[in-house]
């Protein structure tokens, strides 16, 4: 079932961002006189095609990874003396410019639109209490304690731990100072705290921003029983089974699954001898723990998961918004996204944030389908920063992206007169070989991952 959710995640996903984007070229050019002679979404060899009556042909092609708007253009085929006022070339720089613009500028309209939708749904947040402080941590040496509530990070309020993941994730690789606004229980007023941040993460391949800030989130008490395993985790590989429920490490009691957590990830390669209860029956089992990287070295992995939980009512939050409050939280989180992702790109061009954060085809198929299995609000989310990633990188000043094309026609507004075909020509080269590169390492990271 999950393949299947993946399968469709990823039609659905992909045809809905890319037959957004080539709209907003088509409309543009049709609304500043070019004729469109092809639309099509995917390429290859076409499934479906149909002609309209400005005969512009549409097309839907059997390989649904992306999609393009063919139109008039001396530069490509001939044009009859009565069709050259509809070229594109014959446009002026400012109308190619809104055309070759418009394909990103659509994708930016879409997650708005998302965002929209999904502040009016609403959603149910935790709220942002501090469960424990990591001693010597940052947070400790700053002086967050246990039972506080986060405001705010940066001036920024927060309602719930996406939230506050994300002010972090915006400062990975940062130096200088970071303000936390937290509650404490019993004083109305809020206190704040700055932590000094130095090369904060700086290269972290999966950077963990809460708990690299030395903050465990409160969460409520789960019995250290074992619903979940990974098929090549080391629990597995040693015999520990479904429903087995952990009741010592090396001797030592436990009877909460944060203490096994806590432990695990404290003996990276460690050998440590589990006491389980299976069927009514104390066994010993030793497992040899794998290790994870992480921004400070290495942690125990056991390749076990349990069921949460249940979470008291105090502790979770409403967010939703009407139509009018959407609208402007829709805008909020598209230009944080927007800037996050741009930010994001220049940090992995300054060795600030590892290019192991890169994520190619694999990786977003796998997200697709997780997030359409989740339910609604997660795919519509999970389109909405794609849409987003879409816009930006589409933007970037790379020749054979529309940033590409940007660069030229705005060098070609400044001079008066467009660059030679074989400048042009040049930066396409380049543009292709950029391309195919970062293509390399985003699947190379994929394949990495899996």
């Amino acid at each position: 079932m999950s393949g299947l959710y993946m399968l469709l995640g990823t039609l659905v996903t992909l045809g809905i961002l890319v037959t957004i984007h080539e709209y907003g070229h088509f409309w543009v050019a049709r609304r500043c006189g070019v004729k469109v002679l092809r639309f099509s979404i995917g390429f290859g060899t076409p499934l479906v095609r149909w002609n309209d009556r400005h005969g512009t042909e549409f097309v839907l092609a059997m390989i649904p990874l992306g999609g393009y708007v063919k139109m008039l253009d001396e530069r490509e085929t001939q044009v009859s003396p009565a069709e050259q006022s509809q070229a594109f070339n014959r446009k002026t720089v400012g109308q190619r410019i809104a055309i070759v613009a418009a394909g990103p500028v659509a994708n930016f309209a879409l997650a708005f639109v998302l965002f929209w939708l999904l502040a009016m749904l609403g959603n149910q947040a935790v709220k942002p209490v501090v469960g424990s402080v990591v001693p010597d941590s940052l947070a400790h040496n700053a002086g967050l304690q246990s039972g506080q509530e986060i405001l705010a990070v940066d001036g920024e309020a927060v309602t719930g731990w996406a939230d506050v993941n994300l002010r972090l994730i915006q400062r990975v690789g940062d130096s200088g100072s970071l303000r936390v606004d937290v509650q404490t229980p019993g004083n109305t007023a809020a206190s704040h705290y700055t932590l000094p941040l130095q090369d904060w993460l700086h290269g972290a391949d999966a950077p963990d921003p809460i708990r690299e800030l030395g903050v465990i989130p409160w969460r409520p008490q789960a019995d250290p029983v074992v619903a979940q395993l990974d098929p090549e985790g080391p629990a597995q590989y040693a015999g520990i089974q479904l429903q087995d429920k952990i009741v010592a490490l090396d001797q030592h009691p436990v009877s909460d699954w944060q203490e096994v957590v806590n432990y695990v990830q404290a003996r990276p390669k460690a050998a440590v001898l589990f006491t389980v209860e299976r069927a009514g029956q104390l066994k010993d089992i030793s497992v040899i723990l794998t290790a994870q990287d992480n921004y400070q070295g290495q942690r125990g992995y056991l390749g076990v998961g349990v069921a949460g939980g249940q979470w008291p009512e105090h502790m979770l939050r409403e967010v939703r918004f009407g139509p009018l409050g959407a609208v402007v939280e829709g805008a909020q989180q598209t230009w944080t996204m927007s800037v996050l992702t741009l930010s994001s790109i220049k940090k992995m061009l300054f060795g600030q944030l590892s290019v192991k954060n890169l994520s190619g085809p694999i990786s977003i198929a796998k997200v697709a389908g997780a997030s359409a299995e989740s339910g609604l609000r997660s795919f519509l989310g999970f389109m909405a920063y794609l849409s987003i990633s879409l816009g930006v990188l589409n933007l970037l000043p790379i020749p054979v992206l529309d940033g590409g094309h940007l660069l030229f026609y705005l060098v070609e507004l400044v001079r008066g007169r467009p660059l030679s075909e074989r400048v042009q020509g040049y930066g396409m080269q380049i543009g292709i070989a950029l391309v195919l590169c970062v293509m390399l390492l985003a699947v190379f990271n994929d394949l990495a991952r899996l």
